[in-house]
């Protein structure tokens, strides 16, 4: 007995000296090499080369944000600390151009974040029992209801307290925040101010691209805060991988199945064939319904919804999704928030950054968590987890804040509820832009 226990504090003590899985020389070295070659020029910016700068920037500010108090309890730790740290190196020119460039081109031309979230929707919506998915899904959108509600409440508080217009403040910041992030939400809303208005759209555009810019910040930063709520307050929370309050009726236990590495392979096919019917109904087959565009994300929710709950995928496929899941979440996250600390112009935030914009911002941010909450907790949810999901992944940039404020929040599980909001939620306040710029403009 007296071994086994020197056995466990000796194994303890091991797993506190690994950082990202490695010992301290192995991680230096690693370190300093990539390092060495990039600044040296002697890195390709080739898909590895540019991957092996990536992983490295992303495990240095990982390690050292899990590592600052405050910073890594109600901040996000070393998630948010890869993603402000990368856009910090860029904005004082760090990164060789040429790197700048390559991870520009992995996240943006060849959208690795496309993938990433492909992954992870296929793994958390097969990991969800098959009634509760169904119970969920149903009840979700009035939570996004209430988000977008709260949100143009206090937004339209706050704008009267600092001399705004409650139209005015709809327009410039509750449907901009709201609205899906930049390429779902920002864009067309300027496009439609152009048509209403007959003003350029780069009008409206500059403005609210700002104000989401200042909003994401408030979002992932309230991601940690509510994680440490939901830490302390275990009744507010649940698992991390579903919403619905009040399972254990429902749930049902599992057999845990020996997994190979074909079935993983099948898995990660099984993933990709579902972005692939996604896109040929949202692209091709059904782009649009009742006037609304459907993103191909939402359909490819849908399908795999459908496939869980007809049981039509095979027990160990459904636990090598969810391993595929677990792997990218823990793994392959600290690279896709280095590309999108790449893609942030932290210049662009510093000239919006105003005592009304930034009210304005935290207001907005703030009226969706707890519209979502209170409306989430009525229908069945856990608020802290609906706040998160039908709430700050309203009020962020799209699929990138999305994938942001579920690091802080640690809910990387809830990535499909996180994608409905910013796709068929940002859809939904396209509708209710196009009311109220044609009403109030």
């Amino acid at each position: 007995m007296v071994a086994k226990a020197e056995q466990k504090v000796v194994g303890a003590t091991t797993a506190k000296k690994r950082y990202f899985g490695l010992s301290m020389p192995i991680l230096v070295s690693m370190c300093v090499i990539v390092l060495a070659a990039a600044y040296t020029g002697a890195l390709s910016a080739d898909l590895p080369g540019t991957f092996a700068l990536m992983f490295v920037i992303g495990i240095i500010f990982k390690e050292i944000g899990d590592r600052i108090p405050i910073w890594n309890t109600y901040i996000g730790g070393g998630i948010v600390l890869a993603y402000l740290g990368t856009a910090a190196l860029v904005y004082y020119n760090l990164i060789p151009q040429q790197y700048v460039d390559s991870i520009d081109l992995i996240t943006g031309d060849m959208d690795f974040l496309t993938f990433f979230i492909a992954m992870l929707i296929t793994g958390s919506i097969l990991g969800l029992n098959r009634q509760l998915l169904i119970k969920s899904i149903v009840r979700y959108l009035p939570a996004i209801l209430g988000g977008v509600a709260g949100a143009a409440i206090l937004g339209i508080l706050g704008g009267l307290i600092i001399g705004i217009s409650p139209s005015d403040a709809l327009i410039s910041y509750v449907l901009p925040v709201m609205g899906g992030g930049n390429g779902a939400g920002a864009i067309p809303l300027s496009q439609m101010y152009e048509r209403v208005t007959g003003n350029p759209s780069a009008e409206y555009y500059t403005f609210a691209i700002a104000i989401l810019t200042i909003a994401n910040i408030f979002a992932i930063i309230a991601g940690g805060i509510l994680n440490k709520l939901g830490e302390s307050k275990k009744g507010l929370t649940g698992n991390k991988t579903n919403l619905m309050r009040n399972t254990a009726e429902i749930e049902e236990k599992e057999e845990k199945a020996s997994l190979s590495m074909k079935d993983y392979g099948g898995a990660m096919a099984l993933g990709l064939s579902f972005y692939a019917m996604g896109r040929l109904f949202g692209e091709y087959l059904l782009p649009t319904v009742g006037g609304i565009a459907i993103h191909s994300f939402a359909y490819m929710i849908v399908f795999v919804a459908l496939a869980n709950a007809l049981g039509l995928i095979p027990n160990d496929i459904r636990q090598a999704s969810q391993g595929m899941q677990s792997f990218f979440t823990k793994t392959m996250v600290i690279i896709i928030m280095v590309g999108v600390g790449v893609d942030t112009d932290l210049g662009e935030l510093f000239a919006a950054i105003t005592f009304g914009n930034v009210l304005m911002a935290l207001l907005v941010v703030i009226g969706a968590i707890f519209g979502s909450a209170v409306v989430g907790w009525l229908v069945g949810f856990y608020p802290i987890d609906s706040a998160v999901t039908a709430g700050l992944c309203m009020a962020n940039r799209g699929g990138s804040g999305d994938i942001a404020v579920l690091g802080a929040s640690d809910r990387m599980g809830l990535i499909s509820y996180a994608q409905l909001s910013s796709r068929l939620g940002g859809g939904i306040v396209l509708v209710i832009g196009s009311l109220i710029f044609g009403l109030l403009l």
